[in-house]
């Protein structure tokens, strides 16, 4: 197959070209209408699939159920949005549930099915801070142990790729060396930290940060805090969920430009609710939400902030349309950071020969017009 555009992304910018795919992968890379293809998409902009490292649910669907035929939904439908690779996200939980979880995130990778690839897990919490942990449920918070992690990553039958946990309350450092050494990424987050704190999670091998402005402890030009390690530190990475309603659009700027275009993750944080109808009942951690008119979850009657149930195209158009940030370093935040940062680079996060046929194709209006799964048309 061979599909072209006047405006393919490629090494970081917009050329004429066309891809030829061969079952899963990109074999080359040809001048626009070398030969005949079998989609021209005109001036449509191509690019790669988006990477979606934090993301609880969709379609009214959650990690923590542990429903196979939820999960196979979500991923055979999230493409809609451009998602091509994902990390379904526990939310912190007794362990009966997120075992459960695990298995049936392993379960289904080891029985197939369709859409977005499921990259590995995103393991958030039960390592937390009681002061920093938003909607996560207090009863459920746990102290680190290698032990218990083991646990949970043999029952994910090693799927487990991603942990945020609080780095002052891993005792020694000890899971964030294991998980260092075992190639999870660790990421800090849900945390009281102070700078100096951080920074020997830092040392002693954390590489990411979760939803950075959010859940942490915030930048004081006197007491830096998590926020400040994430701008100072500018070659560890870092999310942010650019739904302009968890972080100003102002600060998103802020972040990116401190950042670079190389080490910031764009990420939805998204509940069961997303793409879901407006109203319903729905839980997080077995705590009720609810969806207001700015399509946040909070915990039911407080202000606590529970989620989000931004598409990912929608929040490329906001970096790129409201926040200002060059479309460079928004794009490389959804696609090219998120893949090295999980270390699958080698064939994920950009469009060139060897790398899987996970393509997006993007209206002006950043609407999804067609997204391609390892080579096959989704939509």
């Amino acid at each position: 197959m061979i599909i072209q555009s006047k405006k393919v992304w490629i090494a970081g910018q917009f050329i004429a070209a066309q891809l030829v795919i061969e079952e899963d992968k990109i074999v080359s890379v040809l001048p626009y209408g070398t030969k005949e293809a079998d989609a021209d998409y005109g001036s449509k902009r191509i690019i790669p699939g988006f990477i979606d490292v934090h993301t609880h649910g969709a379609y009214g669907f959650d990690t923590n159920d542990a429903e196979e035929e939820g999960l196979r939904h979500w991923m055979k439908n999230i493409p809609e949005e451009g998602v091509t690779g994902i990390l379904p996200t526990t939310v912190t939980q007794l362990p009966d549930v997120l075992t459960a979880a695990l298995k049936n995130v392993a379960k289904v990778v080891e029985e197939g099915y369709e859409g977005a690839e499921i990259l590995g897990v995103h393991f958030e919490g039960p390592y937390l801070d009681m002061d920093y942990k938003g909607a996560q449920p207090p009863e459920a918070i746990a102290q680190a142990t290698v032990e218990q992690f083991s646990m949970y990553q043999e029952a994910a039958k090693g799927l487990i790729k991603y942990i945020t946990l609080a780095p002052e309350h891993d005792i020694d450092h000890a899971l964030t060396k294991h998980c260092k050494a075992t190639g999870v990424v660790v990421s800090m987050g849900h945390s009281s930290a102070t700078y100096e704190q951080a920074l020997m999670g830092i040392a002693n091998g954390a590489t990411s940060m979760t939803h950075v402005y959010n859940g942490m402890t915030p930048y004081h030009h006197r007491n830096p805090g998590l926020v400040g390690t994430a701008f100072r530190v500018r070659n560890i990475y870092g999310e942010i969920i650019a739904d302009g309603c968890h972080s100003h659009i102002a600060a998103v700027n802020n972040y990116y430009q401190c950042k670079g275009p190389n080490h910031v993750i764009m990420v939805s944080d998204s509940l069961r609710a997303k793409h879901c109808p407006p109203g319903g009942n729905y839980q997080l951690g077995g705590h009720d939400i609810e969806i207001g008119e700015d399509g946040l979850a909070r915990l039911k009657g407080t202000t606590t902030i529970a989620g989000s149930t931004l598409p990912m195209n929608k929040g490329l158009k906001i970096l790129v349309e409201d926040a200002m940030v060059p479309f460079d370093a928004a794009l490389n935040s959804c696609t090219l950071n998120p893949a090295r940062c999980l270390g699958v680079d080698d064939r994920k996060g950009q469009l060139g020969a060897g790398f899987d046929a996970d393509i997006v194709v993007l209206e002006d209006d950043y609407a999804v017009c067609q997204t391609y799964c390892k080579g096959v048309a989704m939509l």
